[in-house]
């Protein structure tokens, strides 16, 4: 199994079990979350529970919540969404910041085609969620959750040279 941590941070934001797609020239990822059921989930196997001495409130006390599901795997953090100065202010930050953790070659690379994904994300800015990993560190990558038109899950935005590869 691959893990990807956040290169800054060292949080766990994606794994392997998440397929990706690349998009704006490899500088991000995009990934379909889905939303899922957690916890009890009444199951009718047939039995008539006051034939058998049962009552109406046996069962299991616990409430099924959706949750979705690369949100609750990674236990990322919702942020408040940024205005397009917060986000250009952000992205200049994390474009240095990054940059110095990359080698030349990457470093390169990402300068070269990071205008064209900062461009592609200030056009969804308004309908992006924002959120970071676990640690809440203020220097680590954005994640961001966005719904395509007409889709009931999201999907997801990564910064593809902010995250580094780990096998479990």
């Amino acid at each position: 199994m691959l893990l990807y941590q956040d290169l800054l941070t060292g949080d766990e934001l994606l794994s392997d079990s998440f397929p990706y797609r690349e998009i704006e020239n490899g500088v991000l990822w995009e990934v379909d979350g889905k939303w899922v059921v957690q916890g009890a989930i009444d199951v009718d196997i047939g039995a008539n529970p006051s034939a058998e001495g049962g009552g109406e409130d046996e069962g299991v006390d616990d409430q099924a919540v959706r949750v979705v599901d690369i949100v609750d795997t990674f236990r990322l953090q919702e942020q408040p969404a940024f205005d397009k100065k917060q986000f250009v202010t952000f992205m200049k930050r994390y474009i240095k910041t990054l940059s110095a953790k990359l080698d030349a070659e990457k470093a390169e690379e990402f300068k070269k085609n990071i205008e064209s994904a900062t461009k592609y994300l200030l056009g969804k800015l308004k309908d992006l969620q924002f959120f970071v990993g676990e640690s809440m560190h203020d220097d680590g990558s954005l994640v961001f959750a966005y719904y395509k038109d007409g889709a009931s899950d999201p999907t997801f935005l990564y910064f593809a040279h902010g995250l580094k590869e780990v096998k479990c």
